[in-house]
């Protein structure tokens, strides 16, 4: 199977994994990229099955309502049955990077705010450690330069995604050469740096589920921790 393939196949195996939950006044949360669009495109043929969603960026946002599904201000909601995103990588525990579409803030919001967590990725995305993939950090623009040096003394290789400014209108740090062997103390320690507004390090809040795409077909895999 191709990549695109995968794709869809965890996008589908997502959909049949949350009808269930979904009912008139069910919400529920979606992330951003081009796997999160392939349970977009499916999720709008159920439109009327549920009340509507919260998207982690506009682009999401905009996709959805094209396709007639309501979009909520999280600030208005006080439940959400499940955010359903994809992921730079993910490791056995269900700790997550993504960031790679500039999102990791909101994103990390709206999961926070779910009930359940569920992670579609392709099998390319598995890794025993994280850090392959650059660590998306999402930084005030006049902090960048001393966050950066702060990260360089943490052991990466910060670089400056130029020409991105994310929906808050921050600039976006990826750091290269890192090897993530303990990503929740890691977490913690760059959103400690002043001018850091947050880091795609999905580890204080893994998945609680993730739907692995491969050649012999879609993995679930649930996090034993959060049982």
């Amino acid at each position: 199977m191709t990549q695109d393939q995968l794709k869809r196949a965890v996008a589908q195996a997502a959909l049949n994994y949350v009808l269930p939950k979904l009912h008139s006044s069910a919400i529920i949360g979606i992330g951003t990229g081009s796997t999160a669009n392939c349970f977009i495109d499916l999720l709008g043929e159920h439109s009327g099955s549920f009340r509507g969603a919260v998207a982690s960026s506009d682009a999401s946002a905009a996709r959805l309502e094209a396709l007639g599904v309501p979009v909520f201000d999280l600030n208005s909601l006080d439940q959400m049955v499940a955010y359903v995103d994809g992921a730079d990588e993910c490791n056995p525990a269900l700790e997550l990077i993504k960031g790679g579409g500039a999102a990791l803030t909101r994103e990390k919001i709206v999961a926070a705010a779910a009930d359940e967590f569920i992670c579609i990725a392709d099998g390319s995305k598995w890794v025993e450690t994280l850090g392959r993939f650059p660590l998306p950090v999402e930084v005030i623009p006049m902090a960048r330069a001393y966050v950066a040096r702060q990260l360089v003394k943490l052991g990466g290789r910060p670089v400056y995604r130029e020409g991105i400014i994310t929906d808050n209108g921050n600039v976006i740090l990826d750091v290269h050469d890192l090897q993530i062997s303990q990503p929740k103390m890691l977490e913690q320690q760059i959103n400690q740096i002043t001018g850091v507004v947050c880091n795609g390090l999905f580890a204080l809040r893994p998945a609680d589920v993730v739907l692995l795409g491969t050649a012999d077909g879609v993995q679930l895999l649930r996090n034993r921790v959060a049982l």
